[in-house]
């Protein structure tokens, strides 16, 4: 299972999480806004541990790759999979720039992720 242990897989996966987590977020608060009983609610208790395992999933990366190139391909992981769910998942449709520039950054990632 080397593929596991393989940080591009783990980026996408975290950054994956971490976007549950944050789509899950949304959701609840726009019909509850936040409080101190926010912090007691089900969905909150999920959301929190979502991101405990994405965080685990973010150090194993820190320590297998270089400080910069890590943040840069976080960055663009999230760029990406930002759009791409909110496009599928809330219907969002942005400029042509806009996806022009996304494409920039997907560049920029596949050139990052085959660098030494």
């Amino acid at each position: 299972m080397t593929w596991i242990r393989s940080p591009l897989v783990i980026i996408v996966a975290t950054q994956l999480l971490f976007t549950a987590g944050d789509l899950l977020a949304r959701a609840n608060l726009r019909h509850n806004p936040f409080s101190a009983s926010t912090f007691l609610s089900w969905w909150f208790v999920l959301y929190f541990l979502i991101r405990q395992v994405a965080m685990f999933g973010q150090l194993y990366v820190f320590s297998a790759l270089q400080i910069g190139k890590t943040m840069a391909l976080f960055s663009a992981t999230s760029i990406v999979v930002v759009n791409v769910l909110g496009v599928l998942l809330l219907g969002e449709v942005l400029s042509v720039q806009a996806y022009l520039a996304i494409g920039l950054v997907v560049l920029g990632f596949v050139l990052m992720s085959v660098s030494p």
